[in-house]
């Protein structure tokens, strides 16, 4: 698949404390009409960590069912601390319907960066599904060198691009100096989407796309297509929610946000807690004035 462009990590929607499927339906819907390129589910946004694996593959049929091949699908749900058992799932996981799979570099355990290499190669002799690499050392706690990016890129075509989710456009310029051709590089950080175009970056698999999926998306694809002008007005009109979206971290504002707009309730599950009302008031203040400038 092709990961240019913009693709949504959606949220999944609960009622009392139960997958809300008919939310997930209108949540669907609404991204695909507002013209994202691909779907993102089960990835932290999706709370897949407050998820058990029959939720999950649930929650992923029915996803595969409602877009209908609309939309490519990737599915986020194979981050792994332990190698061994995330290859023994790649090979008994039904991928009919997925297109790519999204890969978090190992967390907790801190692995050097050799690590990191022989724990993805791994994985890409196990499956012939595409993998995103997904660099988030924010919750991992483990960065991903930018050469051992590279290192994968160049070992093996299954890696068909990385999430870098560092903010960091000096890392990301080095990949995207020294990547192979095919390999896609796509930002994890909504603020600094726009920029990482700029610097030859291809997209982004974005968390604000879940409220504002026409905004975001036009926002890219005018800087894909080198509208920069056009595309800082959009990134400036949007930005200010940023901030509000990860107050109290995510999913909880982008949840407070769709409840906002009417397609699901803002209910997390534990240890993630609902947003307070002070910040709320101040997201819905900010997102109001975004849909009605």
């Amino acid at each position: 698949m092709n990961i240019t462009g913009t693709g949504v990590a959606i949220i999944t929607p609960f009622s009392d404390n139960k997958v809300d499927y008919d939310s997930l339906s209108k949540v669907i819907e609404h991204v695909i009409i507002g013209g994202i390129d691909y779907i993102v589910a089960l990835g932290s946004t999706g709370e897949t960590a407050t998820l058990n694996e029959k939720e999950s593959r649930s929650i992923l049929d029915f996803v595969i069912d409602k877009i209908n091949g609309r939309v490519p699908l990737v599915a986020g749900n194979f981050g792994a601390n332990n190698t061994t058992e995330i290859c023994k799932k790649l090979r008994r996981y039904n991928f009919d319907g997925i297109d790519a799979i999204l890969s978090s570099s190992p967390a907790y355990v801190k692995p050097n960066q050799e690590g990191i290499f022989q724990h993805f190669k791994a994985m890409s002799e196990h499956t012939d599904t595409p993998i995103i690499l997904y660099n988030v050392p924010g919750r991992t706690q483990s960065n991903m060198e930018w050469y051992t990016t590279v290192r994968l890129a160049e070992e093996s075509s299954t890696f068909i691009g990385i999430k870098e989710a560092t903010g960091n456009l000096i890392q990301t310029t080095r990949i995207l100096k020294n990547r192979p051709k095919d390999f896609k590089v796509v930002s994890g950080d909504d603020e600094v989407a726009l920029p990482m175009i700029a610097c030859g970056g291809d997209g982004v698999i974005s968390v604000m796309a879940n409220v504002l999926p026409k905004l975001f998306s036009d926002m890219m694809s005018a800087a894909l297509s080198g509208d920069f002008i056009s595309a800082k007005e959009l990134n400036f009109t949007t930005y200010d929610l940023h901030h509000w979206l990860y107050v109290e971290g995510n999913p909880v504002g982008i949840k407070a946000a769709m409840e906002h707009i009417g397609l699901c309730k803002h209910d997390v599950r534990l240890p993630l807690s609902e947003m307070s009302i002070a910040n709320y008031q101040q997201l819905t203040k900010v997102l109001d004035s975004i849909l009605g400038s």
